[in-house]
């Protein structure tokens, strides 16, 4: 199960990790690409070594995923929003992590590109095909 505590565990490697890191931060990138690079990296790592931890498969993470949203006393969004998020678990991790920084968080695509170390092109590609799919996600029912 992935938890409040889950995700407080990955904000607090990730501002170690951050400060660890300082003395190597060449500033080539803008110090907020250089955390949320930082941020991306720590919380897939997170969600892999309990993927691994527990032994559960893709989609059972994803069901899992599901029954929290719809249990947690921290989710307090209506019944549209669930939907949502129910749309964007369903995509493979790349375009979800890419829809997720576009549309939650704003991020340019020349930022993203830093922070993904992958071409403009294909993150507005994967944001494009994200977005098909949550569409009809969403129009299914």
């Amino acid at each position: 199960m992935i938890s409040h505590d889950d995700s407080d565990d990955v904000l607090q490697n990730t501002m170690i990790n951050a400060f660890h890191g300082l003395d190597h931060f060449r500033e080539d990138a803008s110090l907020y690409t250089w955390l949320y690079r930082i941020a991306t990296n720590e919380a897939l790592s997170a969600l892999k070594r309990k993927k691994r931890r527990l032994f559960i498969k893709l989609e059972d993470v994803r069901s899992q995923l599901e029954r929290t949203l719809e249990e947690d006393s921290y989710c307090n969004g209506d019944e549209i929003q669930i939907k949502l998020q129910k749309a964007i678990l369903t995509l493979p991790e790349k375009q979800r992590l890419v829809f997720n920084m576009k549309y939650f968080d704003d991020i340019k695509y020349e930022d993203m590109s830093e922070i993904l170390e992958t071409s403009v092109g294909a993150l507005k590609a994967s944001y494009h095909h994200a977005v098909k799919k949550i569409e009809k996600y969403l129009e299914k029912d």
